[in-house]
């Protein structure tokens, strides 16, 4: 009898010591993945928005900002948000990054505008492969942003 109950309480025992490990992974897991999803929003330290008008009800709004990514970041990814007032439907918006006015965009992003006219892209700024890390990003750039928006109406110097 002490055999059989000496062997009830080892299955006990590794039963319990399972059930913390499965816990143990599943946070750990949880946990990972948080830290992986960290970003960095960039805030523009200067920016600029300019309004160009395409046709009688759409005009092009042109942001520009100046991002810095710092040399000693350890964060994977960044993230450019924005809002708009007043989107035209079906059209995209398109973020490009410069590494100086003079020069071609080093990266070029399309994304679409949510139902409540908000629009976010996030980009790898670092990749860490077996210890090895590369910057795809690093110091200053200046960003456009480029949005479509619905042009009000003249009509409201008749009322």
């Amino acid at each position: 009898m002490n055999m059989s109950h000496t062997s009830k309480t080892l299955r006990k025992r590794n039963t319990n010591n399972s059930k913390r490990l499965a816990t143990f992974c599943f946070f750990g897991a949880i946990l990972s993945m948080m830290a992986l999803s960290l970003d960095v929003t960039i805030f523009a330290e200067q920016s600029h928005t300019t309004e160009s008008r395409l046709d009688d009800g759409t005009s092009l709004q042109k942001t520009v900002a100046v991002m810095n990514i710092p040399e000693e970041n350890t964060l994977p990814w960044g993230t450019v948000k924005g809002q708009i007032s007043d989107p035209t439907q079906g059209h995209p918006v398109i973020i490009q990054f410069f590494k100086s006015i003079k020069e071609d965009p080093v990266h070029i992003a399309q994304v679409n505008v949510k139902g409540d006219g908000s629009f976010d892209y996030k980009f790898r700024i670092l990749s860490i492969d077996e210890g090895k890390i590369t910057h795809f990003f690093e110091g200053d750039y200046i960003v456009k942003i480029f949005k479509v928006v619905n042009t009000p109406k003249d009509d409201l110097e008749s009322v």
